[in-house]
């Protein structure tokens, strides 16, 4: 399964890049997440509840960052169990260009799952994808419109 997208956000690159390191952030962001625990700089782990039409699993995973083109670009690959629902692994490319006072973060994501999941279909699995994905980066975004205001 393939992703990507684009999103411009109301904030300059380098406040994109903090954010997109902040643990904090992020938990608030992503869709179901209990915990999210930075071990270093790379490396990040997970739990997740999540679920996929009939499907309702709590996942564990690990995440690592290759931030080696940073702030203007990085990679993450990352792998999850959720018993015996099934498990995920993929990884995904993100870019950030700078546009003004604002960013357009792209990324380009890849996923592979298997299990209870992987009999649901691929229809019900991308459709699912792409909801959690949408509210990632609208909840992302709005975490600056926040600052904004406050």
């Amino acid at each position: 399964m393939e992703l990507s997208d684009e999103i411009v956000i109301e904030a300059p690159l380098d406040r994109v890049y903090a954010a997109l390191n902040d643990p904090e952030v992020l938990q608030k962001c992503i869709p179901g997440c209990e915990e999210l625990i930075k071990h270093s700089d790379t490396e990040l782990e997970a739990k997740v509840v999540l679920k996929v039409g009939p499907v309702k699993a709590r996942f564990g995973g690990d995440v690592v960052l290759d931030t080696s083109g940073a702030p203007e670009a990085f990679s993450l690959t990352g792998q999850g169990n959720g018993g015996t629902a099934g498990h995920a692994k993929g990884g995904a490319e993100v870019t950030l260009t700078p546009e003004g006072d604002t960013t357009i973060l792209r990324y380009a994501a890849k996923a592979e799952i298997g299990g209870k999941l992987a009999q649901l279909g691929s229809r019900l699995i991308q459709s699912t994808a792409k909801k959690l994905a949408a509210k990632f980066f609208k909840s992302f975004a709005a975490t600056f419109s926040e600052d904004v205001a406050a």
